[in-house]
């Protein structure tokens, strides 16, 4: 017998009409590159992301057909977000940070037929516009600046006004494809991922309940994670979804920018990886009485953040939040919020708990697959953690070789090496390709890297494997120090010594200016790897 239920589409068609038809009052400011601040409210959002969707038909939009856009986090990119879909188009964002060659091959890859551009990052466009073949080309004057001649550049104000407003939605299914995000190719070419309206919309309705993001109405949002890396978070949807106050930073990223508009906007939900916030606890740190922020929490994703980043917030009244997630899990996988009974638990319990990748939110399901299979939830066994899901990629697009990221039974294999203890928090430990493996035992990369920016003259630190004559491989950890701090190899083993067997320990410290990073902001390890492959242990400080 089957349920007698409506058999009602999840489509972003909804999620629009309700923002529109709800709440029309509510604002959107975005901070232009001028720095001044550009407002309108979600009913003016409405009718430009409903016109968009119009005039993409209009200019010949296919349904499939794939929009690329090279843009900020601004008013216009969050139009494109909801235009392109409910017109049928795929969204295809572009990651501004990656080298040209990457993105004349992402966009050829993807097949994109329109391209969106903010005209700030015109620059950037050209510098692969002979290697790409989009039809048309759209910039957003956040500027105001007249268009260059002679390009085939077309004005998106000048594309909305083609609409007439007098249109209909086309039919969509909810497994149409919605949006499209590459990953940033730390491994091998970037692979596509294809999300559909409806992993989209389930993955923003489990985004905003209270054990997930917590996100409502009476919120004010800025993710500060870009929306051209993984569709920020999800971020924009979840926010448009129940109505918050949205606050899109634009290009000016800095933390006295972010915290200005914290201040000024009255944020109380902000999201970013783990180097946002270290820049922005420095300005903290510098200046206390300086910024009067609301109750804020911070998502933190991307990469794991250090306790004592988690502590030091808590000092300044504001609360980190950590969740884990992918391209590939659109990404939203895990949150860490304490289980009632663990509010109870000591300080330092607490800090523990808070410092994991957290909970599998609902309808995801992990488990952690190790050598002779599914490892326990002991929090003592590791294993790479496999994912499934509504919002879980099922194969990449247009990639056939790349199946092998997929188990027999259809978990989606993440690299992430992890522990999952016995009340369900997944802690990630390391990256499948970044464990030292000394003596045939293992060791964390990530927990010596997040004990070591503990240290009060510690900025960041990376540890690598470096191979070793007598145990296969020993680790090496990359320093950089805060400005003004000093410390010995001595003094960081010392401060480790309490933490960690012996063994575990660096066997050798380099003092550096930086450590390299990806476009999303993780730390490069395999250029580390490359720069100090041919150590010496001789060299290494005794």
């Amino acid at each position: 017998m089957q349920g007698a239920m409506m058999n009602y589409p999840l489509t972003l068609i909804s999620v629009l009409e309700r923002a529109g038809t709800l709440f029309g009052s509510q604002e959107i400011v975005t901070r232009l590159p001028d720095k001044s601040l550009h407002r309108y409210t979600y009913a003016e959002f409405y009718r430009r992301a409903r016109a968009l969707a119009e005039a993409l038909q209009r200019a010949g939009l296919q349904k499939g057909d794939r929009v690329a856009t090279l843009s900020w986090n601004t008013y216009a990119h969050l139009e494109a977000y909801f235009g392109v879909p409910v017109a049928g188009g795929v969204l295809h964002t572009l990651n501004l940070r990656l080298h040209p060659n990457d993105l004349a091959y992402i966009v050829e890859h993807a097949g994109d037929r329109f391209l969106i551009v903010d005209d700030v990052l015109l620059p950037l466009l050209a510098q692969c516009r002979a290697q790409i073949r989009p039809e048309r080309i759209f910039v957003v004057p956040l500027t105001g600046q007249p268009l260059p001649e002679g390009q085939g550049l077309e004005s998106y104000e000048d594309l909305l006004k083609t609409a007439t407003g007098n249109w209909s939605y086309p039919t969509l299914e909810e497994t149409d494809a919605s949006g499209m995000c590459y990953t940033s190719g730390t491994t091998g070419k970037p692979k596509g991922v294809l999300y559909s309206h409806r992993s989209t919309v389930l993955h923003s309705l489990v985004s905003a309940l209270p054990d997930a993001l917590n996100l409502s109405a009476r919120d004010t949002l800025l993710p500060v994670v870009p929306m051209f890396h993984v569709m920020a978070w999800g971020l924009p949807f979840t926010g448009v979804m129940i109505g918050s106050k949205m606050v899109l930073p634009g290009p000016h990223l800095d933390p006295v920018s972010l915290l200005d508009l914290y201040e000024g906007e009255a944020v109380t939900k902000t999201a970013g990886v783990p180097t946002i916030w270290m820049g922005i606890l420095a300005a903290l740190q510098k200046e206390p009485t300086r910024w009067k922020l609301q109750n804020m929490e911070m998502v933190v994703g991307g990469s794991a953040a250090p306790e004592s980043l988690i502590r030091a917030f808590d000092a300044f009244g504001l609360k980190v939040l950590h969740a884990w997630g992918m391209t590939e899990t659109s990404p939203l996988g895990t949150v860490s919020r304490l289980k009632p009974h663990l509010q109870k638990a000591s300080l330092d319990e607490q800090y523990a708990y808070r410092a994991t990748q957290g909970l599998p939110t609902p309808l995801v399901e992990v488990r952690a697959v190790g050598e002779h299979g599914v490892v326990p939830w002991d929090g003592m066994s590791m294993g790479e953690l496999e994912v499934r899901g509504p919002w879980v990629a099922s194969s990449y697009y247009n990639l056939p070789a790349e199946s092998d990221k997929w188990s027999q039974d259809g978990w989606f294999r993440t690299g992430d090496v992890v522990t999952i203890n016995p009340e369900g928090y997944v802690k990630i430990t390391d990256r499948t390709k970044d464990l030292i493996k000394s003596g045939g035992e293992w060791i964390s990369s990530l927990d010596l890297e997040n004990a070591l920016m503990g240290h009060p003259a510690v900025k960041e630190a990376a540890v690598i494997a470096i191979p070793h004559p007598k145990w296969a491989e020993r680790p090496l950890a990359a320093v950089v120090l805060k400005e003004g701090q000093s410390a010995t190899p001595e003094e960081l083993r010392a401060f480790l010594e309490p933490k960690f067997a012996k063994w575990w320990l660096p066997d050798a410290f380099v003092f550096v200016s930086e450590i390299p990073r990806t476009s999303t902001g993780k730390f490069m390890k395999s250029r580390l790897r490359e720069e100090y492959q041919n150590w010496r242990w001789e060299q290494a400080q005794p």
